[in-house]
Parts: C-alpha cells; sequence; structure tokens
C-alpha cells in the first residue's frame, strides 16, 4: 500500500524512517519542492531497510502518488523575523491551497494526515480547502493533533511510577499547544484508577508531582526546539502511528485532531480527543468524561482554536 509524504524535511524524513521501522506501506513516495533533498531523503531511507522492513522508499513528484492510500503532509514555511503566528497560519494555507489540488487530483481517496503546525488549524484549513476545491469528505482528513502530547503524558506518568508507558493509559485533548488539558481524572494503569495505582506502588501523583509533568508536557517542543531546533523523532513516531492503525483498519482509538462539528460549545473546531481510526479514517469521535477543571480548560482551548480559525 502506497504512502505519500510531501514535504521532507525533519518531520517528513523521520515520518518515512518510521513507517520503514514499522513496516507500515509497502511504497513511500517523498515529494518536495527541494527535488534534490527528497532524492536524498529517500535515498537515506532506502539503505535502513535491510535492517528493518522492505518498504520501497522513493523520489517523486505528484503524479507518484496516484492512488496512494495515505498522503503525509509536512510542509510549511517557518516563521520570519517580526512575522506573528497568524502571518504564517497566512502563509501556510496559501502552501496548502497549492498542495491539496495537486494530491488530490491523482489520489482522490487518499487519506490526508497533516503534521504542519500549528496542526490543528491547519488541519481545519486542510479539510476546508479539500472539501470546496476537491469535494474531499472531511473524515479523511486527520491531524497528528495531540498524539505526541499524550505520548509525552504517557512517558512522563511511566517514568514517575517506574512503569513500562506502554501500560498507561492517559489522554492529552484539545490543542496541540499552550492550553492543551492534561485528563488526569480518566487516567488509569492498566484497569486500575491513577491514584489508587500510585499509592499501591508507593509513588503518589501529589500536586507537585502533577504539576511537575504538565510542565513536562506543555514544555516539552520549547525545550527540545531551544536545544536543538525542531522536534521531529516523536511526531514522526505518531504519524507512522495513524498510519499503521489506518492500513491494518484496527479501529484504534488515538488522540487526533478533525474537524468536529459541534464540541465544548464551538460550532465548528478542529481539536483533539479521542477518534476510531480506521481503514476509511475516522470512524467515531469519542466523548470523554471530564471533571470540572477540566471541562472548563477544555471548553477554554476549544474557544482559543475556534478564534484563531474564524479570525484566518
Amino acid at each position: 500500500m502506497k504512502i505519500g509524504i510531501v514535504g521532507c524535511g525533519h518531520v517528513g524524513s523521520t515520518s518515512a524512517y518510521a513507517c520503514v521501522l514499522r513496516g507500515v506501506g509497502t511504497e513511500i513516495v517523498l515529494v518536495d519542492k527541494n527535488v534534490k533533498l527528497a532524492e536524498a531523503q529517500a535515498e537515506d531511507i532506502l539503505h535502513a531497510t535491510p535492517f528493518a522492513h522492505p518498504v520501497l522508499c522513493r523520489a517523486g513528484d505528484y503524479a507518484d502518488l496516484e492512488n496512494a492510500a495515505i498522503v503525509m503532509i509536512a510542509a510549511g514555511v517557518n516563521q520570519k523575523p517580526g512575522e506573528t503566528r497568524f502571518d504564517v497560519l497566512k502563509r501556510n494555507t496559501e502552501v496548502f491551497s497549492e498542495i491539496l489540488p495537486s494530491i488530490l487530483k491523482v489520489a482522490p481517496n487518499t487519506i490526508l494526515l497533516v503534521a504542519t503546525n500549528p496542526v490543528d488549524v491547519m488541519t481545519h484549513m486542510t479539510a476546508k480547502i479539500a472539501g470546496e476545491s476537491c469535494g474531499h469528505d472531511p473524515g479523511r482528513v486527520i491531524g497528528s493533533g495531540t498524539i505526541l502530547d499524550t505520548a509525552r503524558f504517557r512517558s512522563l506518568l511511566g517514568q514517575h511510577l517506574g512503569i513500562s508507558s506502554h501500560s498507561v493509559h492517559a489522554n492529552v485533548l484539545g490543542e496541540h499547544g499552550d492550553s492543551e488539558v492534561l485528563h488526569w481524572s480518566g487516567a488509569t494503569i492498566g484497569n486500575v484508577p491513577l491514584k489508587n495505582f500510585a499509592l499501591q506502588v508507593d509513588s503518589p501523583v501529589t500536586p507537585t508531582i502533577r504539576e511537575r509533568i504538565k510542565e513536562g508536557v506543555r514544555g516539552a517542543a520549547y525545550r527540545i526546539i531551544q536545544g536543538k531546533g525542531a522536534t521531529w523523532f516523536g511526531v514522526g513516531a505518531g504519524m507512522a502511528r495513524i498510519a499503521q492503525a489506518i492500513i491494518s483498519d484496527e479501529h484504534a482509538v488515538l488522540t487526533c485532531s478533525a474537524p468536529t462539528p459541534d464540541i465544548a460549545g464551538m460550532p465548528n473546531v478542529s481539536l483533539s480527543v479521542p477518534r476510531l481510526i480506521a481503514a476509511n479514517g475516522i470512524e467515531r469521535t469519542i466523548y470523554p468524561e471530564l471533571d470540572e477543571k477540566e471541562r472548563r480548560a477544555f471548553q477554554k482551548s476549544a474557544e482559543v482554536l475556534w478564534e484563531a480559525t474564524e479570525k484566518l
């Protein structure tokens, strides 16, 4: 099964590499306006296949995306000195207005996976542009959303409790950004509520620990960017995980961003809640139970995203 990736910088190339390591898809086509970059990334990743899975990785152009089951979009512009976040949003929307028709012309039934930041707004604009210009089903547009934040939350909880993060079930909801909501009240270890489990292993989750973990999740991107300029390994792995759920028709529950007609009092906004992901993209949206504090924070996060989208 073919996967296309448009934008071959750190995030796009790492998404491709993660797919090869996980054995997701049978062919990966890299497309970038910098053809030499796409060719170099494809060749380098191909050389890893003897150590991983025999996934064909090659460079191409938009025509080579024909009939791709999934197309990941990691293209976009960087913020220039003096530019506001809104300026970057406008320029990225212009980029997507050029990219999307080229993709959907040759792969009209593809599922679009968006990684470009700010991912919630760009996911919303992808669905809008693709729907209006090409009649594309908005249910086949998925943003990476908080899949990375959820992974950060689980890894830090696992670290505190001294257990594998695979045994932690805890989600981050809302914006992939400063207003995101850590869903503490729904966190479980196995099927044991977090508070009870933590006491049994002598690692209580005190207010101080909560604050430390919250800062660890929310501040991760800032720390990583300060240290090396950008983040790519975590989100690349997250993109591969979403693709795997689609290709394997898993019906997996993942926290992803997508246009949601009515949520948290907002009429139409893209944000992350648990989504049922299968062969046709998002099959169902799951609405988690929140305590009162989480509900207010989630509503605020939805308002932040709705205002950003409406302004654009």
